[in-house]
């Protein structure tokens, strides 16, 4: 999706064939395998049913699939409610797309967890939750994302993806679109040629993205059109090109964003060569609001962001308002805080509050723009020199991830009951995190 003057130009590889292990090309594994008798039960792959899609197509709601080790060449499409989707190790076993599905997991279903495994080397997404009929059906848009026409807005609600590595997908790493009430947590995404994690098209989302890692991306998280209740806390989104973008965008529907808070989060050192290219330039960012109005950005560590900590600036004819920065602290970025309009179209009412900062542009920002200001004060605007960016690589070419933390007892504890609507952070309670959040598994390392 183009926000924050990032487009994502993404060369589809090769025919998007679905490859199943043991399976046909477009074969759903119906048919094959048994579920064991009762009720809640465990289906056990390949004890039960050879390959992921067929122990998926016979499992019932409140069963459990559990993957044993090994790589699956399949894509696995989830239509039942309330299953869980298990690996029996996150980093052993790996739905490996070749480069040649779009897919590696689609939840086209309500309650459904996908937890404890890895998915790499699909052209499009690894993980996409969707109520989105088109997005199901691997049609992309333009320039990434979907361009769903005249499709109605219908919501998958209720979902959770957790301990999941998403590594070299050619869009996006973990991506929920058009679904509400879910929690994306503990997971890693790295390798994306646009986004490591993406939220679009919600409202209210009733979505928290907590505790993962996203490195080695394009941009490590984005959120488009993404209002209401929507969270992004504590999460390391450093190492990438641009750290995170919060944006309104006209390829989506339900715009223009609006009411996201983005608390405690480490958004650090996002100018990595070794990452795919942004076709439009972006580099050296930490956070880029694009349009997005009525954010709140609270105690993040933002620093090592060779362009700047963080830009607000508008999109075609939506303008950036009322985003309160607030308690953050800025270090070592090229600047802290930018604010830049090229167009005629010009943000109101965006304030700063108690943040530990030093450079400004347009300059004494914390002074002539302090919260509280009247909404529809005009937002101060200026422009500064910013770095060219460097060729990027392939996303195929990204390196390896470590081995990430499991979910724990995986072969032991039953199926995950997702609630209806999971519980939202008090933000209140979100303290500044260290320059050294989860570090210990991320390849990427901060100062």
């Amino acid at each position: 999706m183009p926000r924050f003057g990032l487009r994502v130009t993404v060369a589809v590889l090769g025919t998007l064939t679905l490859v199943l292990a043991g399976c046909g090309a477009g074969d759903d594994g119906s048919g094959q395998g048994r579920r064991p008798t009762g009720a809640h039960v465990t289906i056990r792959v390949p004890a039960d049913a050879p390959t992921i899609s067929a122990a998926v197509s016979l499992a019932q709601p409140g069963d459990l699939v559990l993957v044993a080790q090994g790589v699956y060449q399949e894509s696995v499409k989830i239509a039942t409610a309330r299953i869980t989707l298990r690996g029996e190790s996150r980093d052993k076993v790996i739905i490996d797309g070749r480069l040649q599905q779009p897919n590696g997991i689609v939840v086209a279903a309500p309650g459904v967890a996908v937890e404890n495994l890895t998915v790499e080397n699909n052209t499009q997404n690894g993980v996409l939750v969707t109520g989105s009929a088109k997005a199901v059906a691997g049609l992309p848009g333009t320039s990434g994302g979907y361009d769903t026409g005249d499709e109605p807005v219908t919501f998958l609600k209720s979902f959770l993806v957790s301990h999941v590595t998403a590594t070299r997908n050619g869009l996006y790493g973990i991506y929920a679109f058009s679904a509400q009430d879910g929690v994306i947590e503990r997971s890693y995404a790295s390798g994306s040629a646009d986004s490591g994690i993406y939220v679009g098209q919600c409202k209210p989302c009733n979505i928290v993205v907590r505790d993962n890692i996203a490195e080695l991306n394009a941009v490590g998280y984005e959120g488009t059109n993404a209002s209401g209740d929507m969270y992004v806390v504590g999460n390391r989104f450093a190492g990438n090109r641009v750290g995170l973008t919060i944006n309104s965008d006209h390829q989506e529907k339900l715009l223009p964003q609006q009411g996201s808070v983005v608390a405690g989060n480490l958004v650090a050192g996002n100018q990595q060569t070794p990452t795919p290219e942004q076709a439009d330039g972006g580099w050296g960012i930490g956070i880029g609001i694009d349009g997005g109005s009525g954010n709140q950005f609270s105690r993040n560590r933002i620093a090592d962001n060779i362009n700047a900590g963080l830009v607000i600036t508008a999109t075609a004819d939506l303008p950036p308002d009322g985003n309160q920065i607030v308690e953050n602290t800025f270090a070592a970025n090229g600047i802290d805080v930018g604010w830049t309009f090229p167009t005629a179209t010009q943000g109101r009412g965006n304030c700063l509050h108690a943040n530990d900062l030093r450079t400004t542009v347009p300059a004494q920002l914390a002074t002539i723009a302090s919260c509280p200001v009247p909404a529809q004060s005009p937002t101060p605007s200026d422009t500064w020199a910013m770095p060219k960016a460097p060729g990027g690589i392939p996303f195929t070419d990204v390196a390896v991830p470590d081995a990430q933390p499991q979910f724990p007892n995986a072969t032991t504890t039953g199926a995950t009951a997702v609630p209806a609507v999971p519980v939202l952070p008090d933000t209140a309670s979100i303290p500044l995190p260290s320059a050294s959040l989860l570090a210990g598994s991320a390849l990427v390392q901060t100062s």
